[in-house]
């Protein structure tokens, strides 16, 4: 993963499809998930492809059964492609509605915010990040605090240094 925080990128192709009815009370989904991921890639040197599927709950909990060993719904999963023969495929994101719109009321957050934040989340998966340790956690939740404030959306962080 090459980091390249002040270079304009251009963003990589994003096929968004729509699996769940649900996602129709969120007109403005995929222009979203689009401009979180266009922002993203100011912070890696990537091109490609990059797949969205807009999912319910049950879709998603089957997905993290299979692939994860964890049999319950969650809000975002990331696919990234194999190295090998993937051609210019980045790698699949999957969001759930029911989840995203459960931790919206939980948290008091707008749905295109968190689901913005969900997507750039994803997408520096599929390009290497993760945050199975407290560094790497760190250094991920850093780069979507600056995603987000690219967006003019609020850092989704913010309320943990607030107690909330």
């Amino acid at each position: 993963m090459t980091q390249a925080a002040s270079r304009p990128a251009a963003a990589p192709a994003v096929d968004v499809r729509v699996e769940s009815p649900l996602w129709q009370t969120q007109p403005q989904a995929e222009e979203t998930i689009r401009a979180a991921i266009a922002q993203a890639t100011a912070f890696a040197d990537v091109d490609g492809e990059i797949s969205v599927l807009l999912t319910d709950d049950a879709e998603i909990a089957r997905l993290n059964r299979d692939w994860r060993g964890m049999d319950k719904p969650t809000n975002v999963l990331s696919f990234p492609a194999p190295e090998t023969g993937a051609g210019d495929l980045l790698g699949d994101i999957v969001l759930a509605y029911e989840t995203l719109a459960r931790e919206c009321a939980a948290e008091d957050r707008l749905f295109l915010h968190h689901l913005a934040h969900l997507a750039a989340h994803g997408f520096l998966h599929l390009i290497g990040y993760d945050h199975q340790t407290d560094s790497q956690a760190d250094e991920m939740e850093g780069l979507e605090s600056q995603i987000m404030l690219r967006l003019n959306m609020p850092d989704p962080y913010d309320a943990r240094e607030r107690g909330c």
